[in-house]
Order: C-alpha cells, then structure tokens, then sequence
C-alpha cells in the first residue's frame, strides 16, 4: 500500500496571496467606512462630547465667565442640596410635569391616533389639522393659549360661563398653572400622534381576525394586540414626552411673563415662575443662575444632575421593555 501525503500550503502557495489581498480589501471598506462617519463623529465630539465633559469640569469650579474657573470640589451640589430652596421648588414642578403631562401627553396622543386610523373618509384632513399646532413656535403658541385662558375676557371662560361653570383663574392661579401648561402641551402633540398612528396602522389586520374569531371584543383586542404591537413606540413616546417634561422652558417662562402683562421676564426676577413660583421649572432656575446670575460652576453642576436624571429614566425604561418583551416570548 503506497501513502500519499497531503499538499502542505506554505507562504508561497496561491492561499496566501488569496488571504492577503482578502485582508486589503477588508481593511479598504474599513476606511472607506470610517471616512463617512468622519462627519458624524466629529461632530458628536464638538457638539456633545467637548459640551459634556466641559459641564462636567466646569459643575466643580466656582465660575463667572469673567474670572479663571475656580475648583471648589462638590460644593456646588452641596449647595443645591442643602442650601437653595427654589431648587426644591422647581424639582417639584418639574417632576410634577414628568408625571402629568408624560401620561396624559402619550394616552391622548394614542387616544387620538385610534380615532383617526378608524376613520373611513376625511383621514389626511383632520390628521393635517391635528398636526398643525405642533408647526406653531413654542412663543407664539403660548401667548395664544394665556389669551384663550384669559380669566376675564378669554374664551373659553366665557363659554364657561355660559353653561353655569366657574372657569378660574388659569394661568393666573398657583393652583391652575401647571394644568395649563399641560393642556397647552397636549395642544402641541401632533407630532407624537402621528408616529403612534403610524404604529396602528402598521398592526397586521390578520392578529385583529384570529382574535375576533376567538370571541375578543374591542377592549380585549386593543389590550391584547394593538398595545402589545405598538409596545416599543409607546415607550418611544413615554421616553420622548420625560425628555420633553424635564427641559420643558420656552412655554413656562412666556406663560408667566404674558400672564403678568410684560415680556420683562427675563430681566425681572419677580416675574420668573409667576404666579408664586408655581411655573418655575428646574430649566428654567438652571438659567437663571447661568445667565442672570452669571453662576456658571453652578448652573453647570445642575445641568449635570439633570442629564444623570434623563439618562436614568431612559435607561430604566428600556431595560423595563425588554424584560417584559423576553418574558411574552418565553411565555
């Protein structure tokens, strides 16, 4: 019996070259990748990376913008802890405002959305009109909605009266401000609207027959196959509206200066968060302190707070998604 050996690929057989000019051109898409993303990573860095670490440094400096940074460790958040009031006062109102208006921002955006995609004529029409307001500039809208609240003159306190019902005061009420500013919110939620009703109407039509034929109603079919289809860009909405919520400014501080009867909000300090604190928000406080009261080290150290905080619901809420989504799938 003769053996016949195995070829033995060496340095110099036709595998290598192969495997080289395999490797050139792997590392030619690599750069050609790279050269693309060479925009967007520079201006990632200039734009969020360089901003980030420079709040980050600046949050432990004592600064003024006129004198060099002076470090002072943590005794800016010290003092938003110990030492400030209002910091208390405009975390109130804003989490107040996370709650609220993230819940009734999503539900009556969804609730919205399911009217809209049920309709048989007329669909491009109203969705356009329920679209609109979000075109409106943030300025402009709230002036518009402190007159429609007007509690003298305004009409909607005057068809109030009509039918027999106390309006109040609205924007001019510590107690009713907050409501306000989220109606005008809710106003505003076209945008939202249209990404969940493009979530419905991309639900398959056969889960809605296989569960009407195993004698699912309305409520059932909407609890067990359009939320849990439209589950990722509900949380979309959830995330995006507590965004929306924690740097919720332009609204509030035109509110309390339009309320007051003088655009003079920013130079009065009076007339910020009116009437009686109850629409000063933790933004809002944060640029006081930056660009009134010229504490940048620590209007830096709140606005790292308030990253830590959006940063930390994001990431409860995602890890919330997934875990209900990986136990649906082993159920």
């Amino acid at each position: 019996m003769t053996s016949t050996a195995l070829p033995v690929k060496t340095e110099g057989s036709p595998a290598a070259p192969a495997k080289v000019r395999a490797g050139a051109r792997r590392a030619k898409r690599r750069r050609t990748v790279l050269f693309f993303m060479a925009p967007a990573f520079l201006g990632f860095l200039i734009f969020f990376g360089y901003p980030l670490i420079a709040t980050v440094y600046y949050s432990f400096t004592r600064y003024d913008l006129i004198n060099p940074p002076e470090f002072i460790g943590f005794g800016n958040y010290v003092r938003m802890f110990t030492s400030e009031p209002l910091v208390g006062t405009a975390a109130y109102n804003t989490l107040w405002l996370v709650v609220v208006l993230t819940v009734c921002r999503v539900v009556f955006a969804l609730g919205i959305a399911s009217v809209i995609s049920r309709l048989k004529s007329g669909v491009g029409l109203v969705r356009t009109l329920c679209y609109l307001p979000t075109l409106a500039p943030p300025a402009a809208a709230t002036l518009a909605f402190v007159f429609v609240f007007n509690p003298e003159f305004g009409p909607v306190n005057r068809f109030l009266r009509l039918v027999g019902i106390d309006g109040g005061l609205w924007f001019n009420s510590p107690e009713m401000s907050k409501p306000a500013l989220t109606l005008l919110a809710l106003w505003g939620s076209g945008e939202l609207m249209i990404i969940i009703l493009a979530a419905l109407l991309d639900v398959p039509a056969e889960q809605y027959e296989a569960a009407e034929l195993d004698g699912a109603g309305p409520i059932r079919r909407f609890w067990h196959v359009t939320l849990p289809s439209i589950s990722p860009v509900l949380l979309f909405g959830v995330v995006n509206s507590i965004i929306y919520a924690l740097q919720f400014f332009t609204q509030a501080i035109v509110a309390a200066s339009a309320s007051a009867g003088t655009a003079d909000v920013a130079g009065n300090s009076k007339l910020i968060g009116a009437p009686q604190n109850s629409t000063l928000t933790y933004p809002i406080w944060l640029y006081v302190q930056g660009f009134r009261y010229f504490n940048m080290g620590y209007a830096a150290a709140m606005a790292v707070l308030l990253f830590i905080v959006s940063a930390g619901f994001t990431w409860i809420l995602v890890r919330q998604l997934r875990k209900s989504q990986h136990q649906e799938e082993g159920a």
